[in-house]
């Protein structure tokens, strides 16, 4: 399974961006992609996810009405569309999949997955 990101990059406070996560290798369409973040010296947090078959989805707390996730069956591509983003919301995103893995708080649990983009770094200047 290969997951590759894009669309990172600097924004100012209250703008926008949308991240991709092109998926290839899962022989099934039945998976979920998870958005994560980290910053330095704290612990990944997922922040949302989407069951790539039935498109049910999950957000966090922190990014709830800010941010969407969907994807794109024809493209085999997720999106993270993060809109009014806050200096907070700085951080390296990572995308990830797997099978089993619940719709729901538990999709917010790193050790849930696998298999794991290579990161994109999303600034926002204050």
């Amino acid at each position: 399974v290969q997951l590759v990101e894009s669309g990172g990059g600097l924004v100012q406070t209250g703008g926008s961006l949308r991240l991709s996560c092109t998926v290839s290798g899962f022989t099934s369409d039945d998976y979920t992609i998870g958005w994560f973040r980290q910053v330095p010296g704290k612990e990944r947090e997922g922040i949302s996810c989407i069951n790539y078959r039935d498109g049910r989805s999950y957000y966090a707390d922190s990014v709830k009405g800010r941010f969407t996730i969907s994807r794109d069956n024809v493209k085999n591509t997720a999106y993270l569309q993060m809109n009014n983003l806050k200096p907070e919301d700085q951080a390296v995103y990572y995308c990830t999949a797997d099978r089993l893995v619940v719709v729901g708080p538990s999709c917010s649990r790193p050790y849930a997955y696998d298999n794991w983009g290579q990161g994109t770094q999303v600034t926002v200047s204050s």
